[in-house]
């Protein structure tokens, strides 16, 4: 079955850097786009970033383009978010996706602490 594990994830200090990984079992991930998300208690799940089959195409929102990097190695079955100059707005829970279905990891816990 499909399956999308979220790691990376935990505590830092504002500044600080972090890299999520998502490892995906039971589909072609070489095949598929895929996204990261991020949401925060009381908030509607917002995307983050998206990347295309075979890295055509990449794609971070606006609000951290300039901090937030997405990337892929199909043979790890792997899309990665990384993520520099934390602020404690970044604060969330973080989910990747394989996009236009319903399969989503568990997501991850980021905290950013001032």
């Amino acid at each position: 079955q499909v399956q999308l594990v979220e790691s990376g994830g935990g505590s830092v200090q504002s500044g600080g850097s972090l890299r999520l990984s998502c490892t995906a079992s039971g589909f072609k991930f070489a095949n598929y786009e895929m996204r990261w998300y991020r949401q925060v208690p009381g908030k509607e799940r917002e995307v983050i970033a998206t990347i295309s089959v075979g890295d055509h195409f990449r794609n971070v929102e606006e609000t951290v383009m300039d901090r937030f990097g997405i990337s892929r190695d199909d043979n790890k079955n792997t899309v990665y978010l990384q993520m520099n100059r934390l602020k404690p707005e970044d604060t969330a829970r973080y989910y990747c996706r394989r996009s236009e279905s319903d399969f989503w990891g568990q997501g991850i816990q980021v905290t950013v602490v001032s």
